[in-house]
């Protein structure tokens, strides 16, 4: 499933570093934490891969 904002792109990212070990769990915000529990590494790869072009900040 592609990100729907940029925002969303990055919570991806930070939750896919922290399933990989390169970063702690314990610097994770409310969104990734909730991303890094419910997605699989697959998941959250296709996610943070998504183009940013012509996406917006945040999900209205």
């Amino acid at each position: 499933m592609p990100a729907k904002s940029k925002a969303q792109q990055k919570a991806a990212g930070a939750a896919l570093a922290a399933k990989r070990g390169e970063t702690s769990k314990s610097e994770l915000h409310e969104a990734s934490k909730q991303m890094y529990e419910s997605m699989s590494e697959r998941e959250l790869e296709e996610m943070a891969s998504t183009k940013r072009k012509g996406k917006p900040e945040h999900k209205g």
